[in-house]
């Protein structure tokens, strides 16, 4: 998926670069989206913003692929950009990123995610991509409980790690298609047959989409409140001291 990625962007920024230079107007922005609409190739266009450097315009495809340009789209940049400050290195770049993942994220609605809670108030929301084949999902899903108790919601993802066409997308569409979807994911953590059916409407196969699309990679993916993706399994009091929270 990586390497196709690449290839689309780099025959992308070639072709933008054999257009010769649009007249200025008001909105370098507006400059630069419309040069990049008239490359004469398919360029899906999601934004066009800002940096704190002058003249450097961040482009994000919708594709999820990113590269920097100046205002004319003559000169492209493809990395991360970092800022040096008093804190050192910050990857500006990531914290981009982070900021829309948590934005896609907040717009799944709840009926599409496999919530636990707890039984006080929450402190906090862990989004996860699980997968009821992972081991280590098995390993994380262990953990609720603890989370549960230290006021940590868990909200489940699907992201079947062999595909949509694997076992692990059948169980997970029987996951949310059960009457009892937390029951349910519960079961199949435990290795455990599910006797429902999974041919209702679910989210399954639109949030593995999502999952890519975020740059998860595998599974279990976590996506801490403002963003950040921590893959692996990751302990319930490693978790909530990355919150900032404790007993």
């Amino acid at each position: 998926m990586r390497t196709c990625s690449q290839t689309l962007l780099g025959g992308l920024l070639a072709a933008i670069l054999a257009i010769p230079p649009l007249a200025q107007a008001d909105d370098p922005t507006d400059i630069l989206a419309e040069r990049l609409a008239v490359s004469g190739q398919s360029m899906p266009v999601e934004s066009v913003r800002e940096t704190p450097v002058d003249g450097l315009f961040a482009v994000r495809l919708e594709t999820g692929e990113r590269f920097y340009s100046d205002a004319e789209g003559r000169h492209f940049l493809v990395g991360d950009l970092y800022e040096n400050g008093e804190q050192g290195l910050v990857n500006l770049t990531e914290q981009g990123r982070n900021a829309e993942r948590a934005e896609r994220l907040a717009s799944v609605p709840e009926d599409e995610r496999v919530i636990f809670r707890g039984a006080g108030e929450s402190r906090a929301e862990l989004m996860v991509f699980t997968d009821t084949t992972c081991p280590y999902c098995r390993q994380l899903h262990e953990e609720v409980p603890r989370l549960n108790e230290l006021s940590i919601e868990v909200h489940y993802l699907a992201f079947p790690r062999a595909g949509m066409n694997g076992e692990g997308a059948r169980v997970m569409r029987q996951v949310w298609c059960a009457d009892n979807p937390t029951e349910a994911m519960t079961t199949a953590k435990q290795e455990k047959r599910l006797s429902n059916a999974a041919d209702c409407d679910n989210p399954v196969e639109s949030q593995y989409h999502l999952g890519m699309e975020l740059g998860v990679q595998g599974t279990p993916a976590i996506v801490l409140p403002d963003g950040r993706l921590v893959p692996g399994y990751v302990p319930a009091e490693r978790l909530a001291a990355m919150l900032g929270l404790g007993d």
